[in-house]
């Protein structure tokens, strides 16, 4: 049986590697990201960029090393020009706003990769259900089959 793929975005390593958190929102999705963690490779086939790497490398150099040690085993999918042109179409189509370049390349790369699914924390842009809505629509008038977007906690109530 061949497992459906899934692109981690950059917000679920962060999660991941994040000291625990005070706030209890947070704390809860730091708790669901680490229980989906470790569930992931028995029903997924979880695969990154290049971009991931490069967002999990910003910051703190401590937090940015275990992020990035995180990220190191896992599959890469290239990103080309086909993808920054999608991405440039999902910003002219206002699927994303403007200044959310690296969050359209991710959603395109994902796009044109054909993954199944996106593992996402970005409510703002990403997750929430008018900015998911908003990305699917867009993302089928353009021609192509959008990705399932959802949070390692939506991810890990269909786990069996």
């Amino acid at each position: 049986m061949t497992l459906p793929r899934i692109y981690i975005e950059t917000s679920v390593i962060s999660y991941l590697t994040a000291r625990p958190s005070r706030d209890l929102l947070v704390a809860a999705r730091q708790e669901a990201t680490r229980e989906w963690w470790d569930l992931r490779d028995s029903a997924f086939h979880p695969l990154i960029s290049s971009l991931v790497l490069e967002e999990a490398s910003a910051g703190n150099v401590e937090a940015a090393l275990k992020r990035i040690s995180i990220c190191q085993p896992l599959a890469h999918l290239p990103i080309d020009t086909a993808c920054e042109q999608l991405a440039r179409e999902l910003i002219a189509a206002k699927a994303l706003p403007a200044t959310e370049q690296e969050d359209a390349l991710h959603i395109a790369l994902a796009t044109l990769a054909r993954v199944d699914f996106i593992a996402t924390w970005n409510f703002a842009h990403l997750v929430g259900p008018v900015a998911k809505y908003r990305l699917q629509s867009h993302i089928e008038r353009l021609g192509y089959t959008p990705p399932i977007l959802a949070t390692p906690e939506e991810l890990l109530e269909t786990l069996p």
